[in-house]
């Protein structure tokens, strides 16, 4: 085809890995604009989400995995292992996205994961930026080459957005020729409700840190228009009475922070005004009910 009528391109790029080297930052910085949430905590992304990026004839649909881990007591520890397998299966790429210099056994679970696939690989060599000594990061690659064999190694910051144009090039090359699947100016195939439950856990996991552990999840019971207003109405499940104490804070003074952080972020998302309530509740166990988490959403694979 000449330049006025490029060839068109269309397929599913998985973002895949270990927990908290990047994925979602990756995809949010690709997308230019938040549409992940992302904290320091390990297994912030729970749920594969489709980011989707149309531009100058080509369509990839990205998809933001949970990361892959070796925690498989309870039911949604192994619900986010399966959401993360079961995006490699009809992707056109993966990009595997590994800390510096770090490897780690999971590092190897999720080699082990991409042995059979037929795909392209893509190796991303995510945080950079952090590096103290930068000639350590040539033999890195070089032992990444060997140990993997693959050639495709892009070094990144997702977070300062180095070579993620060079990534996406690599990435263009490998997907099909094809109509696209998405209107150009969809960016991802998830709803509202889901989009704002996200944005209020992940302000409870940056607020909260190690103080409340994951057993703690978001479900939208309210999501109505009324003119130009949005009213959000958010159920914060928590397992234990004492985690709702440390959740609400002292006379709701937390809850409160948490809410406005959220709505805030709800408001730049949705781009007109939210009004945004929030309320606990204590439902024992439900992280290791499958039942439970079929009621609250993690049934989507």
């Amino acid at each position: 085809m000449t330049s006025e009528n490029p060839v068109s391109r269309c397929g599913y790029v998985a973002i895949v890995g270990r927990p908290n080297v990047g994925k979602s930052t990756l995809l949010n910085h690709i997308l230019g604009q938040k549409l992940c949430i992302t904290s320091r905590k390990p297994q912030t992304t729970r749920h594969n989400l489709l980011g989707i990026k149309t531009e100058n004839g080509v369509q990839a649909i990205y998809v933001d995995t949970p990361g892959l881990h070796q925690q498989h007591g309870k039911a949604i520890n192994r619900y986010m292992n399966k959401a993360a397998t079961t995006a490699l299966r009809d992707v056109d790429v993966v990009i595997f996205v590994v800390d510096r210099l770090q490897w780690t056994d999971e590092d190897e679970m999720v080699v082990k994961r991409l042995q059979n696939l037929s795909c392209p690989v893509i190796v991303a060599v995510n945080k950079v930026d952090r590096l103290e000594d930068k000639d350590e990061l040539l033999p890195h690659i070089a032992l990444l080459q060997e140990k993997l064999g693959i050639n495709r190694i892009i070094p990144i910051s997702a977070l300062r957005d180095k070579n993620l144009e060079l990534l996406e090039r690599e990435v263009e090359q490998c997907l099909p020729e094809g109509t696209h699947f998405f209107p150009e100016d969809q960016i991802t195939d998830r709803s509202s409700r889901f989009l704002a439950a996200e944005i209020v856990r992940e302000k409870i996991t940056r607020q909260l840190g190690d103080e409340l552990p994951y057993q703690m999840t978001v479900e939208i019971e309210e999501f109505s228009h009324q003119g130009h207003i949005i009213h959000i109405g958010a159920l914060i499940l928590v397992e234990r009475d004492g985690q709702k104490r440390i959740l609400i804070g002292d006379k709701g003074a937390r809850i409160k922070q948490i809410g406005e952080q959220a709505r805030m972020d709800m408001e730049t998302l949705f781009d007109c005004k939210v009004m945004l309530r929030t309320w606990v509740k204590v439902k024992s166990g439900w992280s290791d009910d499958e039942r439970a988490l079929r009621s609250l959403g993690y049934d989507d694979l």
